[in-house]
């Protein structure tokens, strides 16, 4: 018998000690009015969990778009991207005053305290063409441009209608605690951590992080690729080499002029690199040394990872294992003697660490720092300034570095830097690794614990931050990586995060990897490019 997900689990939706906001079907993600099989597999989603503070913080996007759509239906307003808390919006066509948030913030605690239903339908392709031929609405329309979908589906409430390719609640009610606060020529819409779903977190300002998004994005706005319409147009019209060259031409640029203000600093010694996982650490540095040479300085490349501690000395974590990615597990006094030895101008023999024996090795690897040489750091504590106490500020550089996604599908619907990390390292893994993609999946929440507390919480100690994303490279990325999500069955628990990242996917036009010059940051994933790992 088929039944709604909130009918069929209603009473344990009603005791929850947290607000249920999805479900997971066989390991597929669901909203509670999608209709299924009562003997299906059913896990029910809570705002106190990573996905259910994902759908609250999408269902609350949905209540904003509809306080503007009933307050200031003119308004323009876009979600650019995630700071902190928060998603950081613009309003394209009005100027964003105190006032106008906060007749938005009333009208959007009034939606709320109504607990006004959220209705999703599924239209058929000729039902959604008359719908938008009815509405002149951008919201939503995306699904059309992708001939592969063929049900349509939009979010009703009341006389409002907007469009999001994942689940959001049933209810306007599930989001009570946000707010709106004006912030840098737009708005922050603030909303808790699944750590503490009854109360905001206090907002850390990310500046540099908030320029570098905000310089890309002007960027692509001249070159009027600011959403996947617009990027698959260019497919389309086989102009994408154009804008591949491009892409690639403001890389070199922003490389070029980072190796210029490091060079331009007399005292710098070392030039120290940190970023998530995917972000193409490997090449850039390799790039940037490129630059360096032009500039007179030759790079030198010292591996944190060889100055692990013993691991007898090795921290333990919460679950009782070796914690590999806490500073602690670094020995940090051997790594500052040797760093000042080097600077002094004075031999060292280096260490090789022995993974397989857990302790360091002297190989007869001895090495001397010259004039005209610069040392190049690359780690994921780079910008704590713990793993280099013992040297002066004035002689250090910081790079912080990560694929900044400023793409968005439409004006609600924006790709976070974390997915488009995800597919790189889905394709690395499986081209370099010989891993499939459920494994890597499967590792990557541990990966994003390890980034939030060794390397999000001092991305603003850097000197300059780079942004490594592609505007062309999930085109790239789908021919590769969607056989891979395609591999994951529906008795995978994987078989949820490979279903999200498809449908993000159907929607760009595919783009050959041939084309990709072999200089490209993107080779670091896709193999086969002039700079090895």
């Amino acid at each position: 018998m088929k039944q709604k997900i909130s009918e069929i689990l209603k009473e344990q939706i009603e005791k929850s000690d947290y607000p249920i906001v999805g479900a997971k079907y066989n390991n597929e993600y669901k909203n509670l009015d999608d209709i299924v099989e009562e003997t299906g597999k059913i896990e029910l989603i809570d705002i106190n969990s990573k996905e259910g503070m994902k759908i609250y913080r999408r269902t609350l996007t949905y209540i904003m778009g509809m306080a503007f759509w009933n307050i200031f239906p003119e308004a323009d307003v876009t979600v650019e991207y995630q700071l902190s808390n928060a998603m950081y919006c613009t309003i394209e066509n009005m100027e964003v005053t105190s006032e106008i948030l906060e007749k938005i913030k009333q009208e959007m605690r009034e939606i709320i305290k109504q607990d006004l239903r959220i209705e999703k339908k599924v239209m058929s392709r000729e039902d959604a063409e008359k719908f938008f031929a009815q509405n002149d609405s951008s919201k939503g329309r995306l699904q059309l441009d992708s001939e592969s979908k063929q049900d349509i589906n939009m979010y009703f409430c009341k006389d409002y209608f907007n469009y999001f390719y994942e689940v959001i609640a049933t209810h306007t009610g599930a989001t009570p605690i946000f707010d709106l606060q004006k912030y840098s020529g737009g708005f922050l819409l603030r909303y808790p951590s699944s750590n503490n779903v009854e109360a905001l977190p206090e907002f850390k300002e990310t500046k540099k992080l908030l320029w570098a998004l905000q310089e890309y994005e002007s960027i692509y706005k001249i070159l009027n690729v600011v959403n996947i319409y617009k990027l698959n147009k260019i497919v389309k019209e086989n102009k994408i080499k154009d804008l591949i060259l491009l892409s690639e031409a403001l890389h070199e640029k922003k490389i070029s002029q980072i190796a210029d203000k490091i060079a331009n600093r007399k005292n710098v010694k070392m030039v120290l690199i940190a970023g998530p996982s995917s972000s193409g650490k490997t090449t850039f540095a390799q790039r940037l040394g490129i630059q360096l040479r032009i500039n007179g300085l030759k790079p030198v490349t010292i591996s944190v990872d060889n100055y692990f501690v013993e691991r007898k000395d090795t921290p333990i974590n919460e679950k009782g294992e070796c914690d590999f990615e806490c500073i602690e597990a670094i020995d940090t006094e051997l790594f500052n003697k040797h760093l000042i030895a080097l600077l002094n101008g004075e031999e060292v023999e280096m260490p090789e660490f022995d993974f397989h024996e857990g302790t360091k090795r002297y190989n007869g690897n001895k090495l001397k720092l010259h004039d005209d040489e610069i040392l190049v750091i690359e780690g994921i504590h780079c910008l704590n300034d713990k793993l280099t106490s013992k040297i002066p500020q004035e002689q250090k550089y910081k790079v912080y570095i990560s694929a900044l996604t400023v793409l968005n599908m439409d004006r609600f619907n924006r790709i976070s830097t974390t997915d488009t990390r995800l597919i790189r390292r889905i394709v690395r893994d499986n081209q370099f690794r010989g891993y499939n993609a459920a494994q890597t999946i499967a590792t990557w929440d541990n990966v994003n614990r390890g980034e939030e507390k060794n390397i999000f919480p001092y991305q603003e100690e850097a000197d300059v931050i780079f942004n490594t994303s592609l505007i062309y490279e999930l085109g790239v990325l789908k021919t590769e990586v969607e056989p891979l999500l395609k591999e994951i069955t529906n008795d995978q628990p994987q078989y949820a995060e490979a279903q999200r990242l498809l449908e993000i996917l159907r929607y760009f036009e595919p783009i050959s990897k041939d084309i990709v010059p072999s200089h490209s940051l993107l080779k670091e994933f896709l193999g086969g490019g002039d700079f090895k790992g």
